[in-house]
């Protein structure tokens, strides 16, 4: 680990002191990062920079949980294909797991997803199936259960799957606690796309950490939660159609249409203490924040859930300490909203630079 100039004239690096034998051991230990110039002078801002992750985001752990979980069981054989519905995260990762571990994988996903997570799925040598955008998430999903009956195929289930918190209460908390051990910790604070995240580190925070606040978010136009509706459902747990409360949002990896098995266990066990929702924009602008003002660089996502964490940040006691899930890349939205206004040749300001001096000027 790199040694902070603050401590030292020179920087230096040690090495991680081991081996690996696989991409997949690389999965996790990602870094809790403290927030130095858009945090409040009261309080200590710490982010989980899960982009650290081999395929860039969180959804690394879940794909190889539910991957691992069904070889141990038996439910998924050698060779056999995966397909699994998504709206990019998890489609990378179960990518990247499946071309690991020399599996075919299959991903169905709306069109309202960002285009480089489509390619990416396909560069890690994937099949992506479009899903109109207006069928939503259900679209997707009922797509990929399709494909899995059609075809024998596996379905990764990731909205059910005990796999998916099983791997979030035995990696992402147990770092928590870890990097913790000797600090306060105030706060929690998290979005939920299929709510495993949230589920694994909550169980395990209300039992080693109970002074923990755990902060929960959605989308503030798609209020799944707050509306107190319930979702319906199959006999098996799996959503049985779209939730009313639901509208199209711009928080990628957020809440889909659907209140997810896996999200309501931890609701009907009440693991969080306040929901708080967020204006896809508020998290955009954080994003922009984060990247410009610290050198992090998240997605819609992480910026909507930093977003919260300012809020909370804002009104909490002096000495508070704060932790803010930080989910994916800025990357994975290039055509997005997010990078709206970034534009790809040079504006006037750097035309300008460019002209102050003599030479190697374009279309000179």
């Amino acid at each position: 680990m790199a040694n902070s100039t603050a401590n030292s004239d020179t920087r230096t690096t040690q090495g991680r002191g081991k081996l690996y034998s696989s991409i997949l051991d690389t999965i996790g230990d990602t870094p809790c990062v403290k927030i130095n110039k858009l945090a409040p002078a009261h309080v200590d801002l710490y982010v989980k920079a899960e982009f650290f992750n081999p395929g860039g985001s969180v959804k690394d752990r879940l794909a190889i949980s539910i991957i691992e979980e069904a070889e141990r069981s038996g439910e998924l054989k050698p060779g056999q294909t995966v397909v699994e519905a998504t709206s990019g995260n998890t489609g990378v990762g179960l990518a990247m797991v499946c071309a690991a571990k020399g599996y075919p994988f299959v991903a169905t996903m709306p069109t309202s997803v960002s285009i480089e997570r489509r390619k990416l799925m396909r560069f890690l040598g994937a099949k992506v199936i479009l899903t109109p955008k207006e069928d939503k998430a259900m679209g997707c999903y009922l797509k990929a259960v399709e494909l899995a009956d059609a075809n024998g195929w596996f379905l990764a289930r990731q909205f059910e799957t005990d796999a998916n918190a099983k791997i979030h209460a035995n990696t992402t908390a147990r770092e928590i606690l870890s990097d913790f051990a000797n600090s306060a910790l105030d706060y929690w604070v998290t979005g939920y796309g299929t709510g495993g995240t949230f589920s694994g580190v909550a169980s395990v925070l209300r039992e080693k950490r109970p002074e923990t606040k755990i902060v929960l978010s959605e989308p503030a136009n798609a209020r799944l939660i707050e509306s107190g509706q319930p979702q319906e459902r199959t006999a098996d747990g799996s959503p049985a159609s779209s939730h009313p409360a639901f509208q199209p949002h711009m928080i990628q990896g957020w809440t889909p249409d659907f209140i997810p098995k896996v999200l309501q266990k931890s609701l009907d066990a009440s693991h969080f203490d306040q929901l708080v929702p967020i204006d896809a924009e508020e998290g955009i602008a954080a994003s922009r924040a984060l990247a410009q003002q610290e050198g992090i660089f998240t997605g819609i996502s992480g910026g909507s859930s930093f977003a919260v964490a300012l809020k909370i940040a804002a009104d909490a006691k002096p000495g508070s300490v704060i932790l803010c899930m930080l989910p994916d890349t800025g990357e994975r939205y290039l055509s997005s909203p997010l990078f709206e206004g970034v534009d790809e040749e040079m504006n006037a300001d750097e035309v300008a630079l460019s002209l102050s001096t003599p030479g190697f000027h374009l279309g000179a």
